[in-house]
């Protein structure tokens, strides 16, 4: 039950609809939420969790007929300024902070206080400051009001969302995703700083992908499915199962696909031998083999995605050399690395994978527009048919090819990516964290990918910072400490992989261990 004296729900949002030109993204939905407790909000990317809060922000207006109530009483909320006069702040998972500002001044954004009480005197940052002091201390802030925010980590820079939200006596906080940037000594500050706000009174709705975080906080769980409400669970309830369930209409029975036969030890489809850079990577050597699923797993800084990007040719390297089916490649562009057969899908998918402002047909097609081009001209009915085929295979929810692929939900952006390596039909293929910040139903797909590739044969290398993970998808899994590799589990070692083998290499206490005896 939530954590409330009072049996009166603070925020009710009854029968919700939102219909944009060709898609119902919300249908009858309803959301109660209390005073004094943390409500979970669940649902695969798509499922209307954005949508429905921002209804509530005053972002976007919902369908007639749709109606939300505060304490009891209906309200109109048809601008985000109307929604921050009733109490409710949203923190989204890109800060909207102004990083040449001081904290003081980002706390007062669009409330400034002005000399003399004027509306229209001149800015006093002494008053800001002063009057930042008290929210900045309550929420044990280590920075002061005239710090400049783009100094800050951006842990603390959530901090000054959370004080700014504070500040502005909010009694509905949104968290949206809130620990995808931060460390595990961070995440643990900021739960701290939750369960103080809601001993406080606020209401607080968190958006998250992570079980740990939802078993952790929560007193209630609401989850949507295809824009519709799929239900509630209360803290007792919570379970995987229940919980994934809800989200995609499935148990999580066979997750994680490992359904291609053993791979041959004796088919090596790319070596990599003695490679280095100038610092983090420090002369690592591997093989993958047709067919298989070879795990790259390490503490943050451990090195991983930078051995991958050697080994793409996305960074020069000092030494060492990479072969694909007993090929020696230059490698001294990914162009080359795509064109011997390896490709690579990074961890940052925003900023050095998709183009964001281009369609989703245009980002499938544009490693490989050049088999389209006829005299100079490009097949545009090709690329069409290609993307189209991308879309159904891989189950991307968009309306049409033709739709900018920024707008789309995380784990669809992730599968237009990697149909576009995909289409380069590759023999080896990197996936650099390749679900990170999708929901569990694209999980699944992804896996399914993974595993479809191994099935015909494709070298599959995944470098994931989920263990479970690893352990569910990869055949063997080598496991790397302060740029070089510490250690092999799986395969054909005879030693089984685990959370805690794979910890023990990446922490250097299992060599230890091992040396002791």
């Amino acid at each position: 039950m939530p954590r409330s004296e009072s049996p009166r729900p603070l925020l009710e949002m009854r029968g919700i609809s939102k219909t944009f030109p060709g898609v119902r993204a919300l249908d009858n939905v309803s959301l109660t939420v209390y005073p004094g407790e943390v409500h979970s909000l669940m649902g695969e990317n798509g499922a209307g969790k954005s949508t429905l809060m921002k209804i509530l922000s005053g972002a976007y207006q919902a369908d007639a007929g749709s109606e939300i109530l505060i304490d009891g009483k209906t309200v109109v909320i048809d601008g985000p300024i109307a929604a921050k006069a009733l109490g409710v702040a949203v923190i989204y998972q890109e800060l909207s902070l102004a990083p040449n500002l001081s904290v003081a001044e980002n706390i007062h954004a669009g409330r400034e206080l002005r000399r003399g009480g004027k509306r229209w005197g001149l800015v006093d940052r002494a008053a800001m400051e002063r009057d930042s002091e008290d929210v900045l201390k309550r929420l044990g802030a280590t920075f002061g009001p005239k710090t400049l925010v783009g100094d800050l980590s951006i842990a603390e820079q959530q901090l000054v969302e959370i004080a700014r939200a504070v500040h502005t006596r909010a009694r509905i906080l949104v968290m949206d995703e809130p620990t995808t940037p931060l460390s595990s000594r961070e995440t643990d500050r900021l739960f701290e700083l939750i369960r103080q706000l809601r001993a406080e009174g606020l209401a607080i709705i968190y958006i998250s992908h992570r079980m740990a975080e939802i078993y952790e906080l929560s007193d209630r769980v609401s989850v949507l499915r295809d824009g519709a409400y799929a239900g509630t669970l209360p803290r007792a309830e919570l379970s995987a199962e229940s919980l994934v369930k809800m989200m995609v209409g499935r148990d999580i029975s066979g997750f994680y696909k490992k359904e291609h036969a053993a791979y041959d030890p004796g088919h090596c489809v790319m070596s990599v031998r003695d490679i280095a850079d100038n610092g983090r990577v420090r002369g690592c050597s591997l093989d993958l083999h047709a067919g298989e699923v070879l795990g790259i797993a390490g503490l943050v800084g451990a090195g991983r995605t930078e051995l991958a990007r050697l080994i793409f040719g996305a960074e020069p390297r000092v030494r060492g050399e990479v072969k694909i089916d007993s090929r020696t490649l230059a490698l001294k562009s990914p162009r080359e690395a795509i064109d011997a057969g390896l490709v690579y899908l990074t961890e940052d998918r925003k900023r050095q994978g998709l183009f964001l402002d281009m369609s989703v047909r245009d980002n499938i097609n544009i490693a490989v527009a050049g088999r389209d081009a006829r005299l100079g001209v490009l097949d545009r009915a090709r690329g069409g048919e290609r993307a189209r085929e991308a879309i159904r295979s891989l189950s991307i929810r968009v309306a049409h090819p033709k739709v900018n692929v920024g707008s789309l939900s995380g784990g669809n952006q992730q599968k237009v990516l990697l149909s576009r390596l995909l289409e380069t039909k590759p023999r080896v293929l990197i996936l650099d964290e390749p679900t990170r910040g999708v929901d569990i139903g694209a999980k699944s797909e992804i896996y399914r990918i993974i595993n479809d590739l191994a099935k015909s044969g494709v070298g599959v290398i995944v470098i994931s910072s989920e263990l479970p993970e690893i352990i569910g998808v990869a055949d063997r899994v080598l496991v790397m400490r302060e740029g070089e590799i510490a250690g092999e589990l799986g395969g054909h070692t005879g030693t089984p992989i685990s959370q805690e083998a794979i910890i023990g290499l990446a922490t250097g206490s299992r060599q230890t261990l091992d040396q002791a005896a």
